[in-house]
């Protein structure tokens, strides 16, 4: 007769280490499809435009949310930190006997 041990996650655990990975999938695409802009967050994005009769060119601005490289690092700590939670429960173990 053996008895053996075998350790599965808490809920708790899982669900938490699952949040994590669905925000840092969705912060870095959020982050990717505005724009994966490197610099800092704008709330204003200049726009080059011609003149059609002088030929000269200006710049206006446009009101628009691009999320820079601060957005992406705050999500990824604070996915980070929801991981690093996870691990404080405990796993469940459960033992089986055989004979």
């Amino acid at each position: 007769m053996s008895n053996s041990t075998t350790h599965k996650p808490s809920p708790a655990r899982l669900g938490l280490q699952l949040a994590a990975a669905v925000l840092l999938i969705g912060v870095v695409g959020f982050w990717t499809a505005k724009g994966a802009h490197t610099g800092w967050s704008m709330n204003q994005v200049p726009v080059k435009q011609l003149d059609e009769i002088t030929g000269i060119e200006f710049v206006t601005y446009e009101k628009r949310f691009v999320p820079g490289i601060e957005f992406l690092a705050g999500g990824a700590g604070l996915a980070a930190g929801l991981f690093v939670v996870s691990l404080l429960f405990k796993r469940q173990s459960t033992q089986t006997t055989s004979s």
